[in-house]
């Protein structure tokens, strides 16, 4: 598993001015994630707060943290590994951990950690209403409290019907996202992490008239309410 995923991301000052992103007509932060990111998860508050913000668009840029050379088998050591760092985001942020993740999930020597279906399945809602955002709220929790194989395409859909989409729009749109064009989207995220400066995931930056800005969400765990003031601060 990746270091950078669970804090690199998170511990970095936030620095600089990037120009030359894609010019959006609103402000939009850049959101560098990957589903099985834990300080994705720990993040979520924050995400839910930047939506709630009239005239800020997200962007959602999945890393692929676990995808391709790096998906992980579930095994003992994988749960000795992660389990300090969960612990320590659930101190943080206070964001919940379920009994069927520690417990359950971490235990299931069956389950493959897979970032690319999730990412898939995210693209897909996002085609589908800019539904995005709410697929990856979902599929965090799936992951991090119910213990559910986010990588199993059944379960994927399972969960893009729970948020209200068409189970048969998302399966034609899952089909069209797979494989090429995830593949080019997950390519093009590590492209503007690297541009912005990012080291990890979570990575947020907010562009405004091309100019993008790292910021620094670490400040902010557990406090959504600030976060959401100083985005707007920012804003104008």
């Amino acid at each position: 598993m990746q270091q950078s995923g669970y804090r690199a991301g998170l511990t970095r000052e936030a620095a600089g001015v990037y120009h030359g992103a894609m010019s959006t007509p609103n402000p939009t932060l850049h959101y560098l994630y990957d589903p099985l990111c834990g300080w994705c998860y720990g993040a979520a508050p924050l995400i839910e707060a930047a939506r709630a913000i009239p005239g800020l668009d997200i962007a959602l840029h999945g890393g692929g943290m676990m995808a391709n050379g790096n998906r992980q088998p579930v095994t003992d050591a994988l749960r000795r590994y992660v389990m300090p760092h969960d612990e320590r985001i659930a101190g943080l942020t206070g964001q919940p951990f379920g009994e069927d993740y520690f417990n359950g999930l971490l235990r299931d020597t069956g389950a493959v950690f897979d970032s690319e279906p999730p990412i898939t399945a995210i693209l897909a809602a996002q085609s589908l209403g800019g539904r995005g955002p709410d697929l990856l709220a979902r599929i965090q929790r799936a992951h991090y409290v119910q213990g559910l194989r986010i990588a199993d395409p059944a379960v994927l859909a399972a969960l893009a019907a729970d948020i209200g989409l068409d189970p048969a729009a998302f399966e034609s749109a899952y089909s069209a996202a797979r494989g090429a064009e995830t593949a080019a989207h997950i390519a093009a995220s590590r492209q503007l992490l690297a541009r912005l400066g990012g080291t990890g995931f979570p990575t947020l930056a907010l562009e405004r008239g091309g100019a993008c800005t790292l910021l620094e969400p670490s400040r902010y765990l557990g406090r959504p309410a600030q976060w959401q003031a100083d985005l707007r601060a920012r804003i104008g």
